[in-house]
């Protein structure tokens, strides 16, 4: 089964580093060509998450469960695979639900935002997968650097703990403003 997980992650690879550059596209300009291809966004996101779906459940198929929770490599590229599908589902539902406002404001910027994070979980998935299929990359070593080594079990650095504790109340205070101006 591994052949067939390789082919078939590239294909929410393509599609989710496709729909990050129409994001930044579009973050950027309102002039025809975004708009034309913020017009096939959210179709490339929801095909990213049914392809992702797909090469998720086939490489859960790759090695036995047992051998996966003895890996911390294999543990770490399972948890990250499992952000990085429901982080893009998210951001699916996000544009789908939100309509044309997501480009309004400071939701353009948050949209923005989303999208590099969003390549940030997929590159680094991949250079996990990568060392677990013998091919390692040069992120994990920029990910070291970052303070996690990827041979160990994932665990967060105290300043990403940090980031996100700022993150969640930034986006509670963002809810509250947004239902505010609303009523």
């Amino acid at each position: 089964m591994a052949p067939y997980h390789v082919m078939l992650v590239h294909f929410p690879i393509a599609l989710w580093t496709t729909a990050a550059l129409i994001i930044l596209m579009r973050a950027f300009s309102d002039g025809a060509l975004a708009r034309a291809a913020d017009g096939a966004l959210t179709f490339l996101l929801f095909l990213g998450a049914v392809t992702g779906a797909l090469a998720f459940m086939v490489g859960l198929l790759v090695w036995p469960i047992e051998a996966v929770a003895g890996s911390p490599l294999a543990r770490n590229h399972l948890l990250l695979a499992i952000w990085s599908l429901a982080y893009w589902i998210v951001l699916w539902l996000l544009r789908w639900r939100g309509g044309e406002r997501v480009w309004q404001g400071t939701w353009r910027w948050i949209m923005l935002g989303l999208a590099a994070l969003g390549v940030g979980l997929q590159t680094i998935t991949g250079t996990l997968g990568g060392y677990l299929a013998g091919n390692p990359s040069i992120v994990s070593e920029v990910v070291r650097r970052l303070g996690w080594e990827v041979f160990t079990t994932f665990y967060l650095p105290d300043w990403i703990l940090i980031l996100l504790v700022i993150a969640a109340l930034i986006m509670i205070a963002l809810g509250f403003i947004g239902s505010r101006a609303r009523a």
